[in-house]
């Protein structure tokens, strides 16, 4: 069996190989220059460099490899969008077609691309099902009254961005927005947010957007997230409940056990 895997940065790229191995696959992967981690090379059957934009020779290398079905995991810096592509002929007529540049319609349109060339973009999670965020409160320590109502009114308009496909994450703090994510991604967002509450603590509240599509950019958090809010003042983590992943799970709990910061996975349901 064989699976593509179209390699960001970060660890699920390696988590996705590793899991995919025991399972029994060669993974022929492709990596982007300045964002995916060189060590995943080891651990692949194929790799090839490719620098964002080179959608001719993505299809080709997959195609020479007998790849039908591939996974689309990990981050891309988007001030790299700007800075690092090398779009192909395929690419700049891709964008000229789509004609939008939100996130989920660029990914959306690519897999479709893709489906064309006759590769399958499966779910990011479809051999990890155990990265899926549960629901519940996951700390010892739960939100206290004053955090719920950030955690509602947080949802709220944290949905609303992602309807406009702005970004996944906001930090808010007694009924105030203190940051919205935009380019420069969830740690940052986290900093800016809940500097401004001037340790006062802070609510982040990460969600995925209405309608996300399963296969790419589910939210995901992990110890790291855990360490940019302790060190930031943050004191509650509100995750999505089913449509989100949590990397190193047990370990980021421990971390926020011992930190006193509350972590909870909820759904619309449980919403006021």
């Amino acid at each position: 069996m064989k699976i593509g895997l179209i390699a960001g940065g970060g660890q699920f790229p390696m988590l996705f190989t590793q899991k995919a191995v025991q399972k029994g696959y060669e993974v022929v992967a492709v990596g982007f220059n300045s964002e995916t981690e060189e060590t995943l090379v080891d651990h692949v059957t194929h790799f090839k460099w490719l620098y964002l934009g080179q959608v001719s020779k993505l299809v080709k290398y997959f195609k020479t490899h007998g790849v039908s079905q591939a996974v689309m995991l990990g981050s891309i810096s988007k001030t790299n969008i700007f800075k690092d592509i090398r779009p192909d002929l395929k690419a700049l007529a891709f964008i000229a077609r789509n004609g939008r540049t939100h996130d989920d319609s660029i990914l959306s349109s690519f897999a479709t691309l893709l489906s064309k060339e006759g590769i399958e973009i499966k779910p990011s999670t479809f051999l990890l099902p155990e990265l899926i965020s549960t629901k519940g409160c996951w700390t010892k320590r739960a939100p206290d009254k004053a955090e719920k109502k950030d955690i509602y009114q947080g949802w709220r308009l944290a949905k609303g961005i992602g309807r406009l496909d702005i970004g996944q994450c906001v930090v808010i703090s007694n009924g105030t927005i203190l940051a919205v994510e935009a380019i420069d991604g969830t740690d940052a967002t986290i900093r800016r947010g809940a500097g401004l509450a001037a340790g006062a603590g802070a609510v982040v509240v990460k969600l995925s957007k209405p309608g996300q599509d399963l296969r790419f950019d589910l939210p995901s958090s992990g110890c790291g997230t855990i360490r940019t809010m302790a060190e930031s003042g943050a004191t509650v983590l509100v995750l999505e409940a089913n449509t989100s992943i949590a990397f190193d799970r047990e370990e980021m709990i421990r971390l926020a056990d011992g930190y006193g910061i509350c972590i909870v996975a909820m759904t619309d349901e449980d919403i006021k």
